[in-house]
């Protein structure tokens, strides 16, 4: 079967490296918008008979979900036969349950949307909390890809005398993966509380890493609030200026600005949001993943 790799605006990189490295062809379409606000979309490639790939992340979802949703179905219209959905950051992962009366949750109602008219989905760790697997909110075939190897791989590769720091003890078991395929140590910073509002903060055998690099990694940078306050720690204890490496490059606001005035060396995340962070890259496994995925379906 013929594989035809669609890009979404913005995907157009990740589009071509995985083009590559599944061997297949990028398909043309034409998405915009019409004068009243309405979303148009046209495929100009044949995709008869061939599985289409469609590669859009899924940050700031709203505005792309409808253009997704009319290309997959045209796909389908004109003999496609499976729409596979390659979703590097996938929205909508946090509302898993209601947390005030009234609420929806929104996580399995996007969940059933995409299910919908997609025939399988790739994603690179979505923020599962209450959730287990992604198939209790996804009713199709589903691989989740964890990016721990390539950021290891990274650290090993390009930065010198690192220790892995965890900003508390939730983010401990993740940290701990990461330094030990990176081969380097790693501590989690130790939050002692002396009232409501007085909290000490340390960093434990401090002395032994006087001369190391801190490596802050966090799944999703957001609002860089927990990497920011981190780096303010390190600092009080005469640490050098950390690197911080994120999977998820959201950046909500001026957050990629407020983390480089933290002092921090430099700023690095993986290619699954397009950002001028992006250093590490992940396209060899999700096109790995996305090959096997169609193969068993």
């Amino acid at each position: 079967m013929k594989t035809i790799l669609f890009s979404l605006p913005g995907n157009q990189e990740l589009t071509e490296l995985l083009a590559k490295k599944m061997k297949a062809e990028i398909g043309e379409c034409n998405i915009r918008k019409f004068p009243d606000g309405e979303s148009y979309t046209r495929i100009l490639s044949d995709v008869k008979d061939k599985c289409v790939v469609l590669v859009c992340t899924l940050h700031i979802p709203d505005e792309k979900l409808l253009p997704l949703y009319f290309l997959s179905h045209t796909a389908k219209s004109l003999g496609a036969m499976c729409t596979c959905l390659v979703a590097p950051y996938l929205a909508y992962m946090r509302q898993d349950k209601v947390f005030n009366e009234g609420e929806g949750v929104t996580s399995s109602f996007f969940g059933q949307l995409i299910s919908g008219f997609a025939d399988s989905i790739t994603t690179i760790d979505p923020h599962l909390h209450r959730i287990h697997s992604l198939g209790e909110v996804y009713s199709i075939p589903n691989r989740v890809i964890h990016a721990a190897d390539e950021i290891s791989k990274y650290i090993k590769e390009n930065i010198h005398n690192p220790v892995l720091i965890g900003p508390d003890s939730e983010s401990e078991q993740w940290v701990a993966d990461v330094a030990k395929k990176a081969g380097a140590p790693f501590t989690v910073l130790q939050k002692t509380r002396h009232g409501d509002r007085d909290v000490e903060v340390s960093v434990p055998e401090v002395d032994k890493f006087k001369d190391a690099t801190p490596v802050l990694v966090d799944d999703i940078i957001s609002t860089a609030r927990t990497m920011i306050d981190t780096t303010e720690h390190l600092k009080s204890t005469g640490m050098k200026p950390a690197i911080c490496i994120g999977i998820h490059a959201v950046f909500s606001g001026n957050a990629y600005q407020d983390l480089w005035d933290a002092h921090v060396k430099d700023i690095i995340t993986c290619n699954t949001i397009p950002h001028q962070s992006n250093k590490i890259d992940l396209s060899d496994t999700i096109a790995k993943e996305v090959n096997e995925l169609m193969h068993h379906q």
